[in-house]
């Protein structure tokens, strides 16, 4: 069993330009986590793009979505901005492939002290193992079925849809 994990940029993989003084894109640090990790499955990456979602097309979503039916591995996982995950989530979703997709990001990059990127990827790597055959997103120690998922831009976590929280 191998994982297949397309990366497509996203907070994720940004990184502090010091000279431009701001948050840009240099490579990606997927194969610095596996190997800090330790994780012990097989995981085949695919660097398709490094792009703030924010500056993500149609085109790049059905990108995303050819990938995904190409590849042969079942089980998918992909690093994605999370400003418009939601919106690679429902193209997927709505394809309906018979495979377990799994999108996670980060609200801080890898490189930044205090970085959730770790987390979410651990949890995805684990969900994508256990889930059923669909699409889903994993964020904040929770799995979202990919057409009942929001990001709540005020706390900065993602939420069910159905289920707005005072909390």
């Amino acid at each position: 069993m191998a994982i297949q994990l397309i990366i497509t940029g996203g907070t994720f993989d940004k990184y502090y330009d010091e000279i431009q003084g701001g948050l840009t894109f240099k490579n990606t640090h997927l194969p610095e986590i596996i190997k800090h990790v330790r994780c012990t499955i097989e995981i085949r990456m695919e660097i398709d793009q490094l792009v703030d979602s924010l500056e993500m097309s149609y085109s790049n979503r059905l990108r995303i979505l050819e990938l995904c039916k190409q590849a042969e591995e079942e089980l998918i996982v992909i690093t994605h901005g999370t400003d418009t995950m939601t919106d690679t989530a429902r193209v997927l979703g709505e394809a309906g492939l018979e495979k377990v997709i799994v999108l996670t990001g980060a609200m801080i990059p890898y490189t930044l002290k205090n970085s959730d990127a770790i987390f979410n990827l651990g949890g995805s790597i684990v969900a994508v193992q256990l889930l059923p055959a669909g699409v889903y997103i994993v964020m904040n120690g929770q799995v979202f079925k990919w057409d009942n998922v929001e990001k709540d831009r005020e706390r900065g976590i993602f939420i069910q849809r159905d289920s707005k929280r005072d909390s």
